[in-house]
């Protein structure tokens, strides 16, 4: 994908598909309790195929890229009591570890097998009544972990005890799975680093609950950035004042970085990014982002772009996403004229200096790189490869785009 250099035409109204986050919850759910009406369901390629794998009655699953299905799916396969599930994804998905949660479903009395490489998919599983109620888990593991034990444990005759082991990462996103399973009536509780989770009680079952999902802010940091480069106003749809989602952080930390102001319109479910004119950009970026790690590439990208020194931790989860996003960033923020160092969880820049010319940035079969290096084309002209990765998240981003960009 080519993006000329171009300016931002201020004033537009983009609709943003559901959260990707809160649909893949919704289907599991769904599933499980038939009790849900679902709207504004994402049109990620994640759900879609969460979706199809949900309403097939294969023995071999194949997720292809999705990690929330991957994981989700796992817990969910367990429950299915006398049915046998080949549960398998992509090359790169079978490098992707996922040994914590297939340990947490064992000690619970689930039979999984490692049909290749161990900790790792295609996994084999044998679905069985799980009568086990208490469980240790490494609390700075990937939340979709803690998350897919979550969704599976209202089913649960007697509920599940999650006992969290050490410093949480993402609690976000383990508060928006516990808000979403109290709005169907599932008690769950969260003191401490203990999760108590109640079975369900279909016998109190009035009613099919609506739920109407929320856009997804991961989606929106993108427009943040290019509000952030261009001073320019945008409008996004639909969005909630109070939020669920761990990346609606996104509207506090451009807001106190680069001075863009989000206002709700809560009647029309609509935000908008509003630059302050006066603003005063900082003289350093120092953040943790441990709870939302997910927008750490959009961040950072709009700090290249803006020549303003950074240093973001509590990025651990990053390296095992679909790619190793921190030596990704590396990598790409090099062609902006950004040198930076990583650790295991870190990334902060080192110096600044000119763009290169002739701008192409690697995906490395990852969405958010795709997405979150667009902004710069406000900067300079540059080519995003393989640029049907957004499909994953967001497919009609490169449509958006279109709409708010004006080719210099």
């Amino acid at each position: 994908m080519k993006l000329e250099q171009s300016k931002l035409i201020g004033n537009q109204t983009i609709q943003i598909s559901g959260s990707k986050s809160i649909s893949n919850r919704l289907l599991i759910l769904e599933s499980l309790f038939k009790n849900i009406q679902i709207g504004n369901l994402s049109n990620s390629q994640d759900t879609q195929l969460l979706k199809k794998a949900l309403s097939e009655n294969t023995e071999t699953v194949d997720i292809h890229h999705a990690g929330t299905a991957m994981r989700f799916l796992t817990s969910y396969y367990s429950i299915a009591e006398g049915k046998t599930t080949v549960l398998t994804g992509s090359g790169r998905m079978k490098e992707r570890p996922i040994k914590n949660l297939v340990t947490a479903l064992q000690n619970l009395g689930v039979e999984i097998e490692y049909l290749e490489n161990e900790g790792f998919p295609p996994l084999k599983i044998n679905g069985r009544k799980i009568t086990e109620t208490k469980v240790d888990v490494p609390a700075n593991i990937s939340s979709q972990f803690i998350t897919s034990l979550l969704l599976i444990a209202g089913k649960l005759e007697k509920g599940l005890e999650i006992n969290l082991v050490g410093e949480v990462t993402s609690r976000s996103y383990i508060e928006m799975t516990l808000d979403i399973l109290k709005k169907f009536g599932i008690q769950a509780s969260f003191a401490g680093n203990l999760i108590k989770v109640e079975p369900f009680n279909e016998n109190n079952q009035s009613s099919v609950v609506n739920y109407e999902v929320e856009s997804d802010w991961s989606s929106a940091s993108y427009f943040y950035s290019f509000a952030a480069l261009a001073r320019e106003t945008i409008h996004l749809k639909s969005f909630y004042k109070e939020s669920t989602q761990g990346d609606s952080a996104i509207a506090k930390i451009y807001e106190e970085f680069f001075g863009i102001q989000t206002i709700f319109i809560e009647a029309e479910h609509k935000i908008t990014l509003q630059p302050d004119p006066n603003f005063q950009f900082p003289e350093k970026i120092v953040l943790d982002m441990n709870n939302c790690p997910d927008i750490a590439q959009t961040l950072c990208v709009t700090a290249a772009a803006l020549k303003i020194p950074f240093e973001i931790s509590g990025l651990g989860t990053l390296r095992v996403k679909e790619t190793d996003r921190l030596l990704a960033l590396y990598n790409e923020l090099q062609k902006l004229g950004t040198e930076t160092e990583i650790t295991d969880a870190t990334i902060q820049s080192i110096r600044f200096s000119d763009p290169q010319e002739n701008i192409s940035i690697k995906t490395y079969q990852d969405h958010r790189m795709a997405m979150s290096f667009a902004p710069f084309c406000l900067i300079k002209e540059l080519n995003i490869e393989d640029e049907d990765v957004v499909e994953k998240s967001y497919p009609m981003f490169w449509a958006d785009l279109s709409m708010i960009l004006n080719k210099e």
